[in-house]
């Protein structure tokens, strides 16, 4: 039961001074109650939320624990993704999501793109990602203040993973305008109501004739480019049919653009609220990797994730029957003082401990090693080019949303 000291915890409903500034919040419940249990209600499971780093460790790593909502129910009906059947082209767009597939099909579909996200494959692509971040920065002219997410935080990782995809230049603007609406419909933003839905599936729909038709247009064919390669390993005998060739293009596009895109928003903020720490840094460059790590456990862009216990297993004090649902809350996992001392502080010197910014276990980010990359290019070029950073005002208005978690508004005063 809820702790009688601690209301129901929810990802909905937040007001707008906790979306910005979560880890109070999250440090009542990991101090009272690092598992917080909210018993069902007439349309849901149980669900059980971990605050503590190791208990969010044991939920991304343990067996007991999958992505899929259907193979952890009892009879095996639970939808395996949470949109509602009247959207039926979003739906089977996001049931093909790599993040939401289990073993098997997770596995082989992991290791047919993992070699596309090597280091070796990202290091060689560090000149082109440096080429665009300096063409976005160079857009910003001498305005007097810039929104920095619309000018170069959204923009700059869809234009890179467009490039590893294999997407026409002149497509970009496209599909990142679908790739904000398929957002809307993301189960932690509260106050969307229907109207959300509605936009994703539309944006669904965009996303399957649109990818469909490159993949037709690609079928025998030399480009270079991940949407390439899926569709060879289709036509040699893969299990992947174009549905999920379609999702997996849709979820490495908006998977990889929300990320970087809330945590160079973030990160720019928390420089700000640290100018010591942003001196520094624009002095020494050497630091900027170390730097990016540890900005992404102080502020992390991905701040919950959601699995099913696939058998009765346990989670502290607490008995968590198969079929429930479990949220582990990487952000509080990554303020945790049992794992890392004077965790509200921003320390760029502090070691590399695993942070959770990227996951754990099977599901670990498969993208990683590029998001790092674009988390220190992208840092680098806004420390170096712009430079009023951390002068002047700024206007932050923060998405709606605990999961997926930055601004979708960062107006910068730069003179």
């Amino acid at each position: 039961m809820p702790s009688p000291t601690l209301p129901r915890f929810d990802l909905k409903g937040w007001d707008s001074k906790d979306i910005a500034h979560p880890y109070p919040v999250y440090r009542r419940y990991r101090e009272t109650a690092p598992v917080h249990h909210v018993p069902s209600g007439t349309d849901g499971p149980d669900t059980f939320y971990v605050f503590s780093y190791d208990g969010c460790v044991q939920v991304l790593t343990s067996r007991s624990f999958g992505r899929g909502a259907r193979g952890a129910s009892a009879d095996g009906t639970a939808p395996s993704v949470p949109i509602p059947a009247e959207y039926p082209a979003l739906r089977t767009l996001v049931e093909n999501w790599l993040v939401f597939q289990d073993p098997p099909r997770h596995t082989e579909l992991r290791s047919l793109l993992t070699t596309e996200f090597s280091p070796s494959v990202v290091a060689g692509l560090r000149p082109r990602i440096t080429r665009i971040a300096h063409e976005l920065l160079a857009r910003f002219g001498r305005e007097r203040e810039t929104d920095l997410v619309a000018a170069f935080a959204a923009p700059f990782p869809v234009l890179v993973i467009s490039e590893l995809l294999g997407v026409p230049r002149e497509h970009h603007g496209r599909l990142r305008a679908h790739a904000v609406a398929l957002q809307e419909a993301s189960t932690s933003r509260s106050r969307g109501g229907t109207g959300g839905y509605v936009r994703a599936e539309a944006a669904a729909r965009e996303f399957a004739r649109y990818f469909r038709r490159e993949a037709e247009r690609r079928s025998g064919d030399d480009r270079a480019g991940l949407l390439t390669l899926l569709v060879r390993a289709r036509d040699a005998g893969a299990p992947l049919s174009m549905d999920g060739i379609v999702g997996t293009c849709v979820h490495l596009l908006t998977a990889g653009h929300e990320t970087t895109t809330n945590f160079l928003a973030k990160a720019v903020l928390s420089l700000r609220a640290h100018p010591r720490v942003l001196d520094e840094l624009r002095a020494g460059p050497e630091s900027t990797p170390a730097a990016a790590e540890e900005l992404m456990r102080y502020d992390s862009p991905v701040q919950a994730v959601t699995r099913w216990a696939c058998q009765d297993t346990r989670l502290g004090e607490h008995e968590v029957p198969h079929g429930s649902r479990v949220v582990a809350l990487l952000g509080s996992a990554n303020r945790d003082p049992a794992r890392f001392e004077h965790p509200d502080v921003l320390d760029v010197h502090r070691p590399a401990d695993r942070h959770l910014g990227f996951g754990l276990g099977i599901h670990y980010c498969l993208g990683a090693t590029l998001a790092r990359t674009e988390a220190e290019i992208g840092l680098r070029t806004l420390l170096d080019g712009v430079p009023g950073l951390g002068r002047g005002g700024q206007q932050v208005d923060y998405a709606d949303d605990m999961v997926f978690h930055g601004p979708t508004r960062l107006v910068l005063g730069l003179a």
